[in-house]
């Protein structure tokens, strides 16, 4: 990352970044906000939740928010190489066409075999292999096939992209008392939790949440460094081998504790939120999960705010999730 640091997020940068995704020919929207109250979830009387529906955003998860304000910053027409699980990939591909960029995307092994296809139809490579292999592929490509290398969550373009979310939050919830954001490789968090904060929400707390099986952030905060693992985890979208630099160093100044919910806790997210009309994958669904199953302290009269981050999942996988 160079000289890239937690300092160079600023809210002067984030407010372009924002006008940029805004402005953006790939047609990003502001999606909807919703009280907890208006849809058929149960009940939490002790607090008021509003339920930010990324779902609903174009490519299906709020990837193109980082993935737009990467493409306006890189020369049109390139040559690039990521990583991805899908819902990065499915928006780099899409950037990709409308672009005129050549592209690969570098897919784990375990990744659902449709959303290879998916990229693939954008006239985008894809090679599957498996995760603990990603990078050494990236590197391969940069190396002998000079592509550029955009990362999926560690870097500052792509994170300021994402940080638009967190400002969109604000304006619907001017001072929430809690933000529930998943965390993979900590693109997402980073971005949303630098926006709320250095908008001037000091008492916010802000969550991560990770699978049990998939903890990179929650590790590197204990060791106090980003780490890597083997990670396995039916959110496959939030299960990168390691956690980013930059989204570490972010989160740890804006970022209240990372909690951890089960592979059981998400089915069962998933399951709950389509019975109330939502259709959010695994990865999207864990902030929810993290609140339906009580994993996260003191919410007893506060106002949350929990990210629906995609509903990129096809009717196989779905009716995996239904009882």
């Amino acid at each position: 990352m160079g000289e890239v640091s937690a300092d160079s997020l600023t809210l002067d940068l984030l407010r372009e970044a924002r006008e940029t995704v805004r402005r953006s020919p790939l047609g990003v929207i502001n999606t909807p906000m919703i009280p907890w109250s208006q849809t058929t979830l149960p009940v939490h009387k002790a607090h008021s939740i509003y339920i930010k529906l990324e779902n609903m955003q174009t490519t299906g998860s709020f990837k193109i928010r980082g993935v737009a304000n990467q493409f306006a910053r890189r020369p049109k027409g390139g040559h690039f190489v990521t990583m991805s699980a899908g819902n990065y990939g499915k928006s780099f591909a899409y950037a990709s066409k409308h672009y005129g960029s050549r592209g690969k995307v570098v897919m784990p092994e375990n990744a659902p075999m449709s959303r290879s296809v998916l990229i693939q139809s954008f006239g985008v490579d894809v090679e599957r292999v498996p995760t603990s292999c990603l990078m050494d592929v990236v590197n391969r490509c940069v190396k002998d096939d000079d592509m550029t290398f955009l990362h999926s969550y560690d870097d500052l373009d792509l994170i300021a992209g994402h940080a638009s979310l967190g400002l969109e939050v604000l304006e619907a919830v001017p001072e929430p008392d809690v933000v529930v954001v998943c965390c993979g490789g900590g693109g997402l968090l980073a971005g949303v939790a630098a926006a709320i904060k250095l908008s001037g929400c000091d008492e916010t707390r802000i969550y991560g949440v990770e699978p049990e099986g998939a903890c990179t952030m929650y590790k590197s905060f204990i060791e106090k460094k980003p780490v890597g693992m083997d990670t396995r985890s039916i959110a496959s979208g939030l299960a990168p081998p390691f956690a980013g630099m930059l989204p570490y160093e972010l989160c740890q100044r804006y970022v209240e504790e990372i909690v951890l919910v089960s592979d059981d806790d998400i089915k069962a997210a998933v399951s709950t939120l389509y019975r109330a009309g939502l259709v959010v994958e695994p990865s999207g669904a864990a902030a929810f999960a993290a609140i339906a199953s009580a994993k996260l302290p003191r919410l007893e009269g506060s106002n949350v705010v929990c990210v629906l981050s995609g509903g990129n999942i096809g009717q196989d996988e779905l009716a995996n999730f239904q009882d």
